[in-house]
């Protein structure tokens, strides 16, 4: 821990860690029998001594139209090359080459929201046939061709992956933006990919709402065109065929109901594009909200090859299994383990449009068992609010989970057990996943029928990944000393992102720039991956990631990790979400408040407040006792069911809390404003005024990137 004063720098590494480590769980013998990766010699293989060419075994999952002949080409670093020479089809490994054996197998089970609308099943042959035609559509009506952009704007509807799908199978570069988001932000990422074409859909249902989402559209080809992008078609997809429910009317000679083009395309075929393996497959834009958007640029052979190695031994997934990832398709766990990875293996997925908590805390469940699904992937977002609304639903179905998956952030322990607990039924191993969205797949977990689970630590790195934690100095932490820094991965993978989106510059200094011992050596070894998450690492290997950087709050020169404070609260049973946010203090600093949600039916009151500050200095101590505790009906998120602390974050500071409207519940804003402003005001709190640097600060605070 540092020692540093209040006026003192405090390097940004040096991370208070108070975590006690936890007890190792064990994968049940019944799991271990089935498992795809059961063999301890993979370990041995994908050891260091055998990289880069460890990664042949997960390309040898794809087929090939040429094989390649050098593995990792390091001659222009960081602009690392894998399999150079090869050529295939993203588009063929998923869809084609599965014909001969699985035409009638399901490739998707859509459920749509409404509970009165029976599910949709999209087969293998099904989905080649609409796949092609879509190809057909954009070629030919729009005229896009290999390397062009097309944007998506849609929401969790089959159509999506088959639109995903026909880019791939064109050449043509896809850029999926979440379908949550305004259309402000749609239209910087149209504008800064350059795409003409826009493809979206005129409305959906989520949380029991049919939305308007065509209007989004107009917004974004507006905001595209004020920077220099002109969008020549927008494809609108109807959610309910031939019944248009968007009140935006459609804009004549640039917006197209899709429905009404397919017929002229029907049964046509188009021969899937032979790319080189580091063609562009797609680009996936960062959700920050300041500055030019960040667009990770994915190759097709060492990104396809690497979700496809991942999915088989990470999450487990046999021909026979029915998988669901209740992630979106529009943040880059969908990308991975929903569409390309499953795909590639030749997988049932189920595809689910709505909130996990509509109508009730028991729907997840419900279709679980319906459609017998036995590997549930999610984020400990919805662990918490499934915890939260329903903390005995799991019990009231009878479906059988031999594996999940938790992915996103960090899940607390608490919340970990009763995820194995409750939803596992004691039955499932958990696979806590580290990765971002510019490492393409998976970068820590355990290997599940290999590696022991341990609550709140993701495990160790992946299969031919070599993490290490450096201090600011560029010093390695040593596993098991206790110390935090910045986790970094020491090696090139196949699917780690090629570079931003025409900001190579910004690439290197921001992955690699920090780190780099000789900008001039083209040795693999002199160039660490910087990941921005800070992590101790016990002495067994195992990394326990303690939130992004920028999260970490500075007490007195200490500095403590939010999800280390946020996780301290959650040990209280009557709390069911928490947040941890920093507050200026002119004394030291910063000091620490924290926002709580109760779990359903509990009031609050001064003695949960004093209890759940208590729990925060027993588990870490008084340096970290919170300022404040503050009760909420709710925490302000996104659709995707992240908090925005930095939304809390200003309220606290009685700063501008920034643009809310891409939140799922807007309406909590106020309240949570009005009860907590008026306290401080009420106890005579006087708001200071905060200077340029402390008000980005809270700008910037949780905010994903």
């Amino acid at each position: 821990m540092s020692t540093a004063g209040p006026g003192r720098d405090v390097p940004e590494a040096q991370i208070a860690v108070h975590w006690r480590e936890e007890e190792y769980y064990y994968p049940p013998a019944r799991f271990i029998g089935q498992a795809n990766a059961s063999d301890p010699g993979i370990l041995r293989r994908f050891g260091e001594e055998n990289f880069p060419e460890c990664f042949r075994e997960y390309a040898d999952l794809l087929d090939w139209d040429a094989y390649w002949h050098t593995t990792l080409d390091t001659g222009n670093p960081p602009f690392w090359k894998w399999f150079v020479g090869g050529r295939l089809n993203a588009c063929r490994n998923c869809v084609d080459r599965h014909l001969p054996t699985s035409r009638d197998k399901a490739a998707f089970i859509w459920v749509p929201e409404p509970e009165t609308e029976p599910p949709r099943v999209l087969t293998y042959q099904e989905l080649y046939v609409q796949v092609n035609e879509f190809a057909a559509l954009l070629r030919d009506f729009c005229g896009i061709q290999q390397g062009d952009r097309v944007t998506f704007h849609m929401p969790m509807v089959p159509e999506l992956p088959v639109c995903m799908l026909a880019c791939a199978r064109l050449g043509v570069v896809h850029s999926e933006v979440f379908g949550g988001f305004s259309g402000m932000a749609c239209g910087d990422r149209l504008a800064d990919s350059g795409s003409r074409v826009l493809v979206t859909m005129d409305g959906y249902h989520r949380a029991g709402k049919l939305s308007d989402h065509k209007a989004k559209a107009d917004e974004a080809v507006q905001v595209a065109d004020k920077l220099g992008q002109q969008v020549d078609k927008v494809l609108v997809w109807r959610r309910h065929p031939g019944q248009y429910v968007s009140q935006t009317p459609m804009v004549e000679g640039r917006d197209f109901f899709v429905d009404d083009l397919l017929p002229g395309y029907r049964g046509r075929r188009v021969e899937p594009e032979s790319m080189p393996a580091e063609a562009p497959l797609f680009l996936m834009y960062s959700s920050g909200t300041t500055g030019r958007p960040k667009g990770a640029q994915h190759r097709t052979g060492g990104y396809l090859s690497y979700v496809a190695g991942t999915a088989k031994y990470y999450l487990d997934i046999h021909p026979e299994d029915t998988y669901w990832c209740a992630a979106d398709i529009g943040w880059i766990t969908g990308h991975s383990y929903i569409v390309y990875g499953p795909l590639a293996l030749g997988t049932t997925s189920v595809l689910y449009e709505g909130a996990p908590t509509h109508p009730d805390a028991g729907r997840c469940w419900r279709i679980a068992e319906r459609l017998g699904v036995n590997i549930f992937h999610t984020a400990p977002t919805t662990i918490r609010l499934l915890r939260k609304l329903g903390p005995d639903e799991p019990a009231k179905y009878d479906y059988h989970f031999k594996h999940l998956t938790t992915v996103g952030e960090p899940i607390e322990p608490e919340v970990w057990r009763w995820y194995h607990e409750a939803v596992g039924k004691g039955e499932a191993v958990i696979d806590d996943t580290w990765w971002l969205t510019e490492t393409g797949g998976f970068l820590g977990a355990t290997l599940p029928a290999l590696q022991p689970m341990k609550p709140g630590s993701c495990g160790p790195g992946v299969l031919g990944i070599y993490p290490v934690i450096y201090d600011d100095e560029g010093n390695t932490v040593e596993p098991g000393s206790g110390r935090a820094g910045n986790v970094c991965i020491r090696n090139p993978w196949p699917s780690v992102l090629q570079t931003i989106w025409g900001q190579p510059e910004r690439f290197v200094e921001l992955y690699y720039g920090k780190y780099c011992r000789d900008r001039q050596s083209t040795d693999w070894r002199d160039w660490p991956f910087l990941c921005g998450d800070g992590a101790v690492q016990a002495a067994d290997g195992y990394l326990r990631i303690l939130g992004r950087i920028d999260d970490v709050i500075n007490v007195a020169g200490h500095r403590l990790g939010t999800k280390e404070l946020e996780s301290a609260c959650l040990t209280v049973a009557e709390v069911a979400e928490a947040a941890a946010v920093p507050v200026v203090d002119e004394l030291r600093g910063r000091v620490v408040e924290m926002y709580v949600a109760l779990n359903p039916g509990l009031e609050p009151g001064g003695e949960l407040e004093t209890k759940v500050a208590r729990a925060v200095e027993r588990q870490i101590g008084p340096i970290a006792r919170p300022k404040k505790v503050w009760i909420v009906p709710d925490m302000p998120k996104t659709r995707s069911g992240k908090i925005m602390r930095r939304v809390i974050a200003g309220i606290s500071n009685f700063a501008d809390v920034g643009d809310t409207s891409t939140l799922a519940n807007p309406e909590v804003v106020d309240a949570i404003r009005h009860l907590v402003q008026s306290r401080k005001l009420e106890s005579g709190e006087v708001p200071r005024e905060l200077t340029e640097r402390e008000i980005e600060e809270i700008r910037s605070f949780g905010r994903a990137e």
